[in-house]
């Protein structure tokens, strides 16, 4: 025998539990598509300029590590961190016309040209070219980085 009442409707609970969670993946998939939408529009020039200055400083830091003080293994990644310092300016277009930031770049542009116009021979050398070069960096990032 069975106990199943004839009059009784079937509940709605399915349905509305698969809405509710067809809900939650769509929502899910258009938010991470607005997410990427919106970094798409986002400018990533200062991001990458700052990531390749600072591969750069590891590789000199590893070199030295590994006491690999000569001029061709450092002068390669000193003439990089030289030339990235042109872009900047560039890169961080509404400081351009902040004294403090005018003030950083240009002393990260004069001890890239000190270092490169002298390169260290020595590891104690690359240690002090890299510590000069690291509080040009460090005296902007404490102005400007979030």
């Amino acid at each position: 025998m069975s106990s199943i009442d004839p009059n009784r409707r079937p509940s709605n609970f399915g349905r509305y539990l698969f809405l509710l969670l067809l809900g939650l993946v769509l929502g899910a998939v258009a938010t991470v598509m607005a997410l990427r939408a919106l970094n798409e529009r986002k400018d990533h020039f200062p991001e990458a300029l700052m990531h390749v200055q600072q591969w750069h400083m590891g590789q000199l830091k590893g070199d030295m590590e590994q006491n690999r003080c000569n001029a061709t293994d450092i002068l390669p990644h000193l003439q990089a961190l030289r030339m990235t310092a042109n872009d900047l300016d560039a890169a961080f277009p509404a400081l351009r016309d902040d004294q403090r930031f005018a003030a950083a770049s240009s002393a990260m542009r004069a001890a890239m040209d000190k270092a490169v116009a002298n390169p260290p021979l020595t590891c104690e050398g690359v240690g002090a070219a890299m510590k000069d070069i690291g509080e040009t960096c460090k005296g902007c990032h404490q102005d400007f980085r979030g």
